[in-house]
């Protein structure tokens, strides 16, 4: 039988708080009815200890999920269901225990009288910037319905992108991984092996050879040191990338390598654009449109432009003007879009054109990198399997030379 803490009021107005024994929370309730007491709020202590151990990697709630979630509730609403059932409906959709548990607290809030952005913000772990403030510009606006729409629409553009993105780099990541999975194979298996029969017949192993072998052997007796360097490598690595100093160089590097750069651009270009036509789609003032989208973007100098740009427009300035100075970071043409859509007044579908186009133009940059980098690595595999061919045939050429 689940243990709960529970908040209860008693009949003159006073909070008590503590913890009862009980099937249900139904139940629950009737025991403390019995001593006067009207239950709150009740939090089962198995999920109480669960969430004090803080997020983990099963307990994030999936992009898809949070998509069909906002679709299904457009829906609802949209039939004129009030919000409360819709969260019960919502709740017992969701599949991820996460999810039940932030809809659960949504709509006990929002039943003591919270608004839903209000009640949403609670959990920033799961709803975005973005998302919080296109929803509390639904309420306030009166237009719920539309907001949730154009908030699904949004969120399934970004999924497509990403999926696009990382569907073309599948099979290059195969290659690669195949590359050194054989690589590990034959030196740490198949020549040490055949060191044994070269050094038998006192065959003339060539220096590649040797080298090869000799770095088999060291693996093998010091695999412990070859797998917790690199991985202490990787920690640290990541843990530079999270400081502003390490993600400002990670960033500056992105956009200046060849073939990344442009991919980079259009990339944080689609995203950034996409966001501000939404907010603005939406009635979100312009310049807390800025705001929450220098929140969402993820490069470093995209955001910079945006927060720079944010302060001049403030003082009545056009984006198009202010994000001059950061022309090198944007695709060619963007900014001058930009300022055409502010002189027609047309900013908002001008934007989401100029942002389906960014992520069309991601995707096909994504499919000819893939495309070209598929044909470098199967040469380069083809490279790496020959030369540790050669390896073993010349010392076994010159095996068969020294027996006959």
């Amino acid at each position: 039988m689940p243990t709960y803490f529970y908040t209860a009021k008693s009949l003159d107005g006073q909070t008590k708080k503590g913890e009862l024994a009980a099937k249900d929370t139904r139940e629950l309730a009737a025991a403390l009815k019995q001593d006067g007491l009207v239950l709150v709020s009740a939090i089962d202590r198995a999920e109480k200890r669960t969430s004090l151990r803080g997020p983990s990697l099963f307990s994030r709630v999936s992009f898809i999920e949070k998509i069909m979630m906002v679709k299904n509730l457009y829906v609802m609403i949209m039939t004129g269901l009030p919000l409360v059932k819709s969260l019960d409906v919502l709740i017992l959709q969701a599949k991820s225990r996460k999810l039940k548990n932030v809809l659960t607290d949504v709509k006990d809030r929002i039943i003591k009288g919270e608004s839903l952005s209000s009640a949403l913000s609670k959990h920033t772990d799961v709803f975005s910037d973005f998302f919080l403030s296109m929803v509390k510009v639904g309420e306030e606006s009166g237009t719920l319905e539309e907001v949730l729409k154009v908030l699904s629409l949004q969120m399934e553009k970004e999924h497509r992108l990403k999926s696009k993105i990382r569907g073309a780099m599948i099979y290059p990541c195969i290659i690669l991984i195949v590359l050194i999975l054989v690589g590990i194979i034959i030196v740490t298996v198949v020549l040490p092996n055949l060191n044994s029969f070269f050094m038998s017949l006192n065959a003339d192993v060539p220096f590649y050879t040797k080298m090869i072998i000799g770095a088999g052997e060291f693996s093998t007796k010091y695999w412990p040191f070859l797998i917790i360097v690199p991985l202490l490598i990787l920690v640290l690595l990541w843990l530079i990338l999270k400081t502003p100093g390490g993600k400002k160089a990670k960033d500056n590097i992105l956009l200046k390598l060849p073939l990344i750069s442009l991919l980079v651009k259009e990339n944080n270009s689609a995203a950034m654009i996409r966001s501000l036509s939404s907010l603005i789609a939406a009635g979100v003032p312009f310049t807390r449109s800025l705001e929450v989208t220098a929140g969402t973007v993820g490069n470093y100098y995209f955001k910079k432009a945006l927060e720079g740009s944010l302060e001049k427009i403030k003082k009545g300035e056009r984006l198009s003007k202010t994000l001059l100075p950061y022309k090198n970071i944007f695709p060619f043409g963007a900014i001058e879009m930009i300022e055409v859509g502010e002189e027609t007044g047309k900013s908002a579908s001008i934007l989401k054109e100029l942002a389906e186009f960014y992520e069309e133009e991601t995707i096909a940059v994504t499919e000819k990198l893939s495309a070209a980098i598929e044909p470098a690595l199967i040469v380069i595999l083809g490279i790496a399997v020959g030369f540790f061919a050669f390896s073993i045939i010349q010392p076994m050429y010159s095996s068969l030379s020294a027996i006959q």
